[in-house]
């Protein structure tokens, strides 16, 4: 029997070996600590402190701003510098909370206490998941209380753990799954009680055999989890592809994975659950790989929420040569940076340096209609076709060619001899369809 995948996908070059060996270390923050309002898809969070404030690890300092919205939980102990925009990860001007940390790291009361999530409801087992700050930590970032409430709750058959990493360079999950599989596990069972027909299987690339047999032996005792072993492809771990590859469905934009009967939810998000439920802990901190050939020490840590990007750098010990691309995430779906003052949010993953800039070294040239983006598109679309409707602003015969459906994963941009800048005129094309819906 194969293993679990789905229909096209390409194998970059991976680039883990650099980060896969470096067990996840804790770096504390030195300076000022900085938290976007908005580190989730929706509304940005509303302030709820002022400037002068004392707050606490594991306060909350802003409230959802609508009901896909999410808290923002302090990380640090200090007092509230400034409510001021701070440049994000894509360049944005985002209104912020600025404050100065105090080193003391004093807690709210109950911070860190066990608790037994078996004797809780599931409405207090969801507030708690809310209040928490908890999104998905993926890279979307959708609040987590929203996935874990699905219309019919009856219909959820299935909880899918996202563990295949398939971004090139990344390791911070496949270090969670060495380091911390109980807490997955716990985290799982959590998020089923939530489902009372739903199993769960934790999705794994087989590049990674070890995470694969540590889980498959923790699971063994677990009658409503199994472990599920996929084919490494980028992007095995796309919420669409993994949903194809564990269960056979499929699911368009239109949709979401509930209407599929699916859950899915990122390793570091089953684990933050199991904190918040658990251990009475909210989203404070995110694991972040810090990696790329342009870095002298590649590592991976868990860092609080806020910390600047600089931080990261200097812990890793710098550049050892020069880097002509600097990288928020991976290089397949990260986003470049021009700047390292920036804080690390909810929807982090990695700092990526590269020598070279592989994409600035070739021109674009015409399209020569070769087909192999279409060969490799996951969402089974016509990216040569949808080029041409983007390069010409026609909304109607990109939406007609089901441009929607793009998952701005890159494959074709990178399979593409022209090096033509497809999955960038898709993404600014798929934002103009979406504001011209909202107008209608």
């Amino acid at each position: 029997m194969g293993l679990a995948t789905f229909k096209g996908g390409i194998h970059p070059y991976e680039g883990k070996e650099l980060s896969m060996s470096k067990p996840v270390s804790v770096l504390q923050p030195k300076g000022e600590m900085v938290f976007p309002l908005s580190q989730h898809i929706g509304a940005p969070a509303k302030p709820l402190v002022a400037k002068g404030d004392h707050v606490l690890v594991g306060q909350k300092i802003g409230e959802p701003g609508g009901f896909i919205s999410a808290c923002i939980i302090s990380s640090v102990s200090g007092t509230v510098k400034s409510l001021e925009p701070r440049m994000v990860a894509n360049g944005a001007m985002v209104p912020s909370i600025i404050v100065e940390n105090d080193g003391m790291y004093e807690t709210v009361e109950g911070f860190g206490e066990d608790r037994d999530p078996k004797t809780l409801s599931k409405e207090e087992i969801r507030n708690i998941v809310k209040e928490a700050g908890i999104v998905g930590l993926g890279g979307a970032g959708f609040p987590t209380h929203v996935k874990l409430t699905p219309k019919d709750e009856s219909a959820i058959d299935t909880i899918i753990v996202n563990g295949a990493e398939c971004e090139p360079y990344l390791t911070s999950d496949y270090r969670m799954m060495l380091e911390e599989p109980l807490s997955i596990i716990k985290g799982l069972n959590v998020i089923l009680q939530l489902f009372d027909n739903a199993k769960g299987v934790i999705g794994i690339e087989n590049n990674k055999p070890d995470a694969i047999k540590k889980m498959t032996e923790l699971v063994k005792d677990e009658p409503r989890i199994t472990v599920c072993p996929l084919l490494t492809k980028y992007p095995q771990g796309g919420e669409r592809s993994l949903i194809y590859a564990v269960t056979g469905r499929k699911i368009n934009s239109s949709m979401l994975p509930a209407d599929a009967g699916c859950i899915v939810d990122n390793v570091d998000t089953v684990i933050s659950i199991y904190n918040a439920v658990c251990k009475t802990t909210p989203l404070i901190r995110r694991i972040i790989t810090v990696t790329g050939d342009a870095i002298a020490n590649p590592q991976n840590y868990s860092v609080r929420t806020g910390t600047s990007y600089k931080e990261l750098l200097e812990a890793s010990g710098g550049f050892k040569t020069e880097p002509e691309k600097i990288i928020s995430g991976g290089p397949m779906m990260g986003q470049a940076l021009f700047n390292l003052e920036i804080p690390v949010t909810k929807t982090s993953s990695a700092l990526t340096a590269m020598t070279k800039d592989e994409v600035a070294i070739h021109a674009p040239s015409a399209c020569i209609r070769c087909g192999r983006c279409v060969s490799v598109c996951p969402s089974h679309v016509v990216p040569q076709m949808m080029m041409d409707a983007a390069e010409r602003s026609d909304i109607e015969r990109f939406t007609a060619l089901n441009g929607m459906e793009c998952c701005e994963c890159g494959c074709c941009t990178y399979v593409c001899p022209a090096k033509r800048p497809l999955t960038q005129a898709f993404k600014e094309m798929r934002k103009v369809v979406a504001a011209s819906r909202k107008k209608a």
